[in-house]
């Protein structure tokens, strides 16, 4: 990972790493039509030959800003509801645990 803070044996992570994702820096293969559309177009926008998925996202982004909306909106409704998910289940494990009926 490289640009972490070392502290005493232990790695002190800053924010930007933690928020990288290796997959944004994947070189897409044209595997299918449409991503071979999505390569070309975003290759010849950006005048690189190696297209990236991060690249592809910004070009999404720029130019077809309502798709990316909704696409993000849809990920961070369904893993709000995880997280609400995995409280209520804690809750329940907690409340258990205290009556001493989850033996």
């Amino acid at each position: 990972m490289g640009s972490g803070i070392e502290k005493e044996g232990n790695i002190t992570l800053d924010e930007e790493v933690v928020h990288q994702n290796p997959m944004l820096a994947m070189i897409v293969d044209k595997e299918s039509q449409l991503k071979e559309i999505l390569v070309e177009y975003v290759g010849t926008k950006l005048n690189n030959e190696e297209v990236t998925v991060n690249m592809i996202a910004e070009v999404l982004a720029a130019e077809f800003p309502e798709f990316v909306f909704a696409f993000a909106e849809e990920n961070f409704l369904r893993g709000y509801q995880l997280g609400i998910d995995d409280a209520d289940k804690l809750h329940a494990g907690i409340a258990e645990e205290t009556t001493g009926n989850g033996e």
